[in-house]
């Protein structure tokens, strides 16, 4: 059974930093992309940020490009996402996904599994 599991999550000042991890268990997702989306209460889920399996490009959402990053681990099958100089806007629900497919990262159509998420705060 595949399980995703986020983890890193919690409280923070506007201007610091959390890292985000998203370990996998039950196949080993080392050729999947893997991505990470967010939904802030009474709002749409929202693209974060994606890599490829090889982890040779990545994307990530308007938002939140040039604070954020993501890598992988394919060894410990876990996906991570360093956040810097967070703001109050980013607070929401953070959730990590994989998908087999080779396109449309940006969608989270696109993704067939799913982590349960982990609340990240960012306090003003």
């Amino acid at each position: 059974q595949v399980q995703l599991v986020e983890s890193g999550g919690g409280l923070v000042q506007a201007g610091g930093s959390l890292r985000l991890s998203c370990a996998a268990s039950g196949r080993a997702f080392g050729s999947y992309a893997r991505g990470w989306f967010r939904q802030a209460p009474g709002k749409e889920r929202e693209f974060v940020a994606a890599i490829t399996g090889s982890g040779g490009t990545s994307y990530y959402g308007d938002s939140v490009k040039g604070r954020f990053s993501i890598s992988r681990d394919n060894a410990q099958n876990t996906v991570y996402l360093q956040m810097n100089s967070l703001k109050p806007e980013d607070t929401a629900v953070y959730y990590c996904a994989v998908t087999p497919l080779g396109y449309g990262f940006t969608s989270d159509q696109t993704y067939r599994y799913w982590g349960q998420g982990t609340q990240v705060t960012v306090s003003s």
